[in-house]
């Protein structure tokens, strides 16, 4: 029997369709593009180890310089220079995790990170929110718990997410919030961000309430996900420093990222900016290990280039995937799971963000990414998330995970017996191996429209923009938050009120 194909993951409008597991567990078929000879890939990393070797990163956190400095590494305290000796860079990298299982409440929605393993996840960070019928304006809480639950409702999401930064909750009680929000309304790895012991403190705590597990068994496999960014050029901060620090010292996934703008905060040659970011995301990897051997950590990009008229950054050019096929060239040459990104510098969800967007995702996924944060709503460089653009990525998403689908080849599949029976000059319509076939032979979009002129303009002739605006209004409307164990619910709601009431968490700085 036929597998049955997906329909598609279009918002819920009357009776719900059966769901699919076909985008809940991505694996890309297809060979990682090489665009730097072997030769050129180990001049880089070389050129990297000498960077680590001879300048080193200055580490802004005194507990992160004594760690460094109990394990080997050339500390001076004055400067806050740390240069680390390229064998124990390599000893590090030996116990680096070639992949890991991301836990999720509900197991079904566990992922794999690694191998030929693909995870999407949603834009995080943007301090603004956007839509068509309200305009942009500051992330709220409200806005957060909309995308969380965007994130939960398509199955090509795999993880959630930090979406926005809601501002009208105190920073010292904004991590339970955010927190709670993921747990209640999702059931997908949720994201923290590293902001101190105290407030990952808090995030960890009510994960385990939610799983309803025990410290030893939250450090046997990662359940959750964090991105630490270095302060390129060759610097990391408390906050950074700390979160690389204690993800790993209780096992859980951390995706160490450079942040490197070719002209501005790295050389302005593509293989200088890779080399600079790859020294940079080792000596993060490194400090992971250092650590807690065989902690789950990721290799991070985010390399790009600036407009040299404005120094503003540009994303998703051809500099952007052309950077991506590196990237993925040198975490392969280490042997580390690969992180990469989706980005637009595009101000509204309009064509330039669907071709840029669409750009960096060729990078990503033809260089090999394993994981790849912003997949959904990122806009305005990061500084905003979009509901529509959420949708619009959906839709790209999909379309490259029906892409990842085998293709069948069987006798009965190349129709031989259906070229003989509908002959010369005629037509496949009413073909019995159509007839067999025609409800899912193919993908059914989101948001594309397949009419022609007249009909479209006769339903009011919307742009894809448009379009997308309905169905993340339907979505929303139709969202049921996935089951929670009462006793798990209310545990979660006396945690927060009692962290609240004693003053939450100040984020470290």
């Amino acid at each position: 029997m036929r597998p049955r194909r997906r329909d598609s993951n279009r918002a819920l409008t009357g009776a719900e369709p059966e769901r699919s597991l076909r985008y809940r567990n991505l694996v890309n078929p297809f060979e990682p593009v090489r665009i730097f000879s072997d030769d050129e890939i180990e001049s880089m990393h070389l050129a990297a180890l000498d960077i680590l070797e001879r300048q080193g990163m200055r580490v802004l956190s005194p507990r992160g310089r004594a760690t460094l400095a109990a394990a080997g590494a050339t500390v001076d305290e004055a400067s806050g220079m740390v240069r680390l000796e390229r064998g124990l860079v390599a000893a590090a990298l030996t116990s680096v995790p070639a992949g890991a299982n991301l836990v999720a409440r509900n197991p079904a929605r566990s992922c794999r990170v690694g191998g030929r393993h693909v995870v999407f996840a949603p834009v995080a960070g943007p301090p603004s929110v956007s839509d068509l019928e309200r305009g942009k304006r500051t992330g709220s809480i409200a806005d957060f718990r909309d995308f969380v639950r965007l994130s939960q409702a398509f199955d090509v999401i795999h993880v959630l997410g930090q979406m926005t930064e809601p501002q009208d909750v105190p920073v010292n009680e904004r991590h339970l919030d955010t927190t709670l929000a993921q747990l209640t309304l999702g059931d997908k790895p949720p994201y923290f961000y590293c902001r101190g012991d105290g407030q990952l403190g808090d995030c960890f705590a009510m994960l385990r309430l939610a799983h309803g597990i025990d410290e030893a068994t939250f450090q046997a496999e990662p359940r959750c996900y964090s991105i630490c960014n270095t302060n390129s050029p060759l610097q990391l901060d408390v906050p950074m420093t700390e979160g690389i620090m204690t993800f790993a010292a209780h096992a859980q996934l951390m995706i160490v990222t450079p942040f490197t703008l070719a002209g501005a905060m790295a050389p302005i040659t593509i293989p200088g900016a890779l080399t600079l970011a790859h020294a940079e995301a080792l000596f993060g990897i490194t400090l992971s290990q250092i650590v807690r051997a065989g902690a789950p950590v990721m290799y991070g990009s985010f390399t790009s280039n600036v407009d040299m008229k404005s120094g503003s950054p540009a994303f998703g050019t051809p500099e952007y995937a052309k950077a991506a096929f590196g990237a993925g060239q040198l975490a392969r040459r280490i042997g580390v799971p690969w992180r990469c990104s989706s980005a637009t510098a595009s101000n509204a969800p309009d064509a330039q963000a669907a071709y840029e967007s669409q750009m960096s995702l060729w990078g990503a996924l033809l260089g090999g990414c394993h994981f790849i944060l912003h997949a959904a709503g990122w806009l305005e460089g990061g500084l905003t998330a979009s509901y529509e653009k959420f949708i619009l990525d959906v839709e790209m998403l999909q379309m490259f995970a029906e892409l990842f689908q085998p293709i069948l080849t069987s006798a009965d599949e190349i129709g031989v017996e259906a070229v003989a029976e509908v002959g010369p000059g005629g037509h496949f319509f009413a073909a019995a191996h159509t007839m067999q076939r025609y409800r899912d032979a193919f993908y059914t979009p989101l948001v594309s429209d397949w009419r022609n002129y007249g009909a479209w303009t006769d339903a009011g002739g919307r742009t894809a923009t448009e379009r997308a605006t309905t169905v993340w209004r339907a979505t929303l409307a139709a969202f049921q938050p996935p089951p929670l164990e009462p006793a798990a619910l209310e545990a979660l709601t006396a945690f927060v009120a009692r962290r609240r009431s004693e003053g939450g968490a100040v984020p470290a700085g």
